[in-house]
């Protein structure tokens, strides 16, 4: 792998990088995860809740006389609180700045909560507002993810708190939420329970590691032959309760997900945040041979190069270059982040980059 032949102390610096890289790799031991770091429980999931509400007290920053469906959602609230508009209908509120038609959401944690339990919420204009700051959200119905239900769940309301003041149409409301129901997520179904590995970690190999894992655990009490747990897709794995956790499935459970794994080893993945500019690298990603020119940078990664013009990254990876070393690279030579993303982009549209690329 090569890129241009910068002045000797920036080569100088490199040669320290990559020196240090590897001698970091000599003292890496073998890592481990806990189960429940890579998977959850099948039943465990988040519940959003949300409904259509009027912020109020606004200082002339709403969504003004010209919103309809803010007007209508107005004159519905001031029937229902006995004071219904006049013969004139909406036409007495063409005045009105100060209201804000918005969308409330409210997440319940994947554990449950109980009725009266309260939990923060989130506020977005859905109009012409211009800011929320200083408003005040009118008691709001908050339905499941199946509106056409009409049931509900939850009501909000309370003062706004403006999170990013570059954003002002949104904003939040400390436990705001005020649940009318309770929810209990069933965690286990015949005497089973379900592991789902989160998305970065579902792979055919990883799920029947983690079930030749829990087979070969102290909690597999069966008789010899009888398989504990079952790898079903590269997703799920499914878990018998042994007989004697069945009156106490939670303390199996807790056992199960405390079980230790050699880190799982998925596929090769290079994940870009565009807007933070960052990159993450996992393992030792491989680019083919290709001549990439990006405004002023030009990478050659594989075969021979002129000597007069380049110099070697690390002569050791002359045949397989490696995405780490190259990064580390440009990033010595003080390579813009958002040129290097446009590089790696640039390898992965000719097939150079050997990973899955994620940009976020």
């Amino acid at each position: 792998m090569h890129v241009p032949n910068y002045r000797g102390m920036r080569s100088m610096a490199l040669v320290a990088l990559c020196a240090a890289w590897c001698c970091g790799l000599a003292a890496r031991a073998e890592a481990k995860a806990v189960l429940k770091t890579i998977c959850r429980v099948k039943g465990q999931e988040e519940n959003t809740l949300q409904g259509l509400g009027l912020v109020v007290g606004l200082r002339g920053t709403g969504d003004g006389g010209s919103s309809l469906p803010m007007l209508r959602s107005l004159a519905q609230a001031m029937q229902f609180l006995g004071s219904p508009v006049g013969k004139t209908g909406m036409a007495e509120l063409k005045d009105t700045k100060n209201v804000a038609l918005v969308l409330v959401t409210a997440t319940v944690p994947a554990a449950g909560a109980r009725q009266g339990d309260k939990i923060d919420c989130s506020v977005s204009s859905v109009g012409s507002a211009k800011s929320l700051a200083g408003g005040r959200l009118f008691t709001t119905l908050l339905m499941g993810p199946d509106p056409k239900s009409n049931r509900v769940f939850a009501t909000a309301e309370g003062p706004i708190t403006l999170d990013n003041l570059m954003q002002t149409p949104t904003g939040r409301i400390h436990t705001g939420c005020r649940l009318e129901e309770d929810f209990f997520n069933a965690f286990s179904k015949d005497g089973r329970i379900t592991l789902v590995l989160d998305r970065n970690h579902a792979d055919f190999q990883v799920a029947s590691d983690v079930a030749d894992l829990i087979n070969r655990s102290p909690l597999n009490f069966q008789s010899a032959g009888t398989v504990l747990a079952k790898a079903i897709s590269p997703v799920n794995i499914e878990v018998q309760i042994p007989s004697q956790y069945t009156e106490n499935p939670v303390e199996f459970i807790s056992q199960i997900l405390a079980l230790s794994i050699p880190e799982p080893q998925v596929g090769a993945r290079v994940v870009i945040n565009e807007r933070a500019g960052s990159i993450v690298i996992s393992g030792d990603v491989e680019i083919g041979s290709a001549v990439v020119t990006h405004k002023n940078v030009v990478v050659e990664t594989g075969g021979t190069v002129n000597a007069a013009r380049f110099v070697t990254v690390d002569p050791s990876q002359a045949e397989t270059p490696k995405l780490k070393s190259l990064v580390e690279t440009l990033n010595a030579v003080r390579v813009p982040a958002e040129d290097i993303i446009e590089i790696i982009k640039g390898l992965d549209r000719d097939g150079k980059l050997h990973a899955q690329l994620i940009v976020e």
